[in-house]
């Protein structure tokens, strides 16, 4: 069974649900950008927050965390990342595609039929990792395309991927930034833009609409989980059951038992990401990390849905 999810009150900025409210307050998120960026940002707005795009009716869509715009046009896509996820199947790290897949699904977004490529929008990406992808130290990791055979020539596309380090050790950051970084690792106020995100935090919690809403989703979620559970481990245990006893032998009923616990369980499983699929709200691989179930089969599962 899975772990039940944390209580409202229990909340952290390092959680999906109270990171992308905090977000939505403006001056906290202009301001971390521009302590970021190092750049001083005259306005932002949101286009849209945790936004899902879906390019064709047969691929995966992808969900955002929070989208912002400046009065450049500039976009920003910020996402809250507390564990280096991998891939079961493989063992690779899916963070780097997901930057890669990011990026192409804000560019396809962006672009309206017709228009021409060179309407694309500056971007960045941002992810805030409570962990050191690369090991090195870095309190922040800033990639853009640059010629190999000419280092200082970079490819002018206008896109840029920023990992944040929280846990670094060294490199350029504000006062706030490293403040920011404190914040999410231990929970602690030590300057006035995290008095500010507490101070929010503590009025998103006095919020009953936004206790509400957390509560609504977790019970969703929950009772999805609850439901598959139910209906797998029932029908599992009945077909080992009824193998056990045609048997006749206690060896046999035992392992009928057992077996059918077993695929009770992987009808759970396979319950869980029907409806995780039909919600489109997790990736494959996240899905895949869930589940517990190998890469190839949530793909097979997704096929079959898409082929009824």
């Amino acid at each position: 069974m899975a772990m039940l999810s944390p209580k409202f009150d229990d909340l952290t900025i390092g959680h999906d649900f109270l990171f992308k409210k905090v977000m939505r307050n403006p001056r906290i998120c202009k301001h971390l950008l521009e302590e970021v960026l190092q750049a001083p940002i005259a306005e932002i707005s949101y286009p849209e927050i945790e936004k899902t795009i879906d390019v064709f009716y047969d691929s995966r869509g992808v969900r955002l965390d929070v989208i912002v715009a400046d009065e450049k046009h500039t976009h920003y896509n910020l996402e809250m990342q507390v564990k280096n996820t991998t891939n079961p199947k493989t063992g690779q790290h899916v963070l780097p595609k997901r930057t890669r897949y990011y990026q192409a699904m804000l560019d396809v977004d962006a672009l309206q039929k017709g228009q021409n490529f060179d309407l694309l929008p500056a971007t960045y990406i941002i992810f805030i990792c409570a962990f050191d992808f690369f090991g090195k130290g870095n309190y922040i990791y800033t990639f853009k395309k640059r010629c190999l055979e000419t280092s200082e020539l970079e490819f002018p596309d206008e896109t840029t991927i920023i990992l944040l380090n929280t846990t670094g050790t060294h490199g350029n950051i504000s006062p706030d930034i490293k403040s920011f970084f404190d914040y999410v690792n231990q929970h602690t106020v030590t300057s006035d833009f995290t008095k500010q995100i507490d101070k929010e935090i503590f009025h998103i919690k006095s919020d009953q609409k936004a206790r509400l809403e957390y509560m609504s989703l977790e019970t969703y979620v929950q009772d999805n989980r609850y439901e598959a559970y139910a209906e797998g481990e029932a029908k599992g245990l009945a077909k080992g059951v009824a193998q056990g006893l045609a048997e006749g032998e206690a060896k046999g009923l035992a392992k009928g038992v057992a077996q059918g616990l077993a695929e009770g369980e992987a009808n759970e499983k396979f319950a869980t990401v029907k409806r995780m699929l039909r919600r489109g709200k997790s990736s494959l691989a996240e899905i895949a990390e869930d589940t517990e179930l190998p890469l190839d089969t949530i793909k097979r599962i997704q096929a079959e849905m898409q082929a009824v």
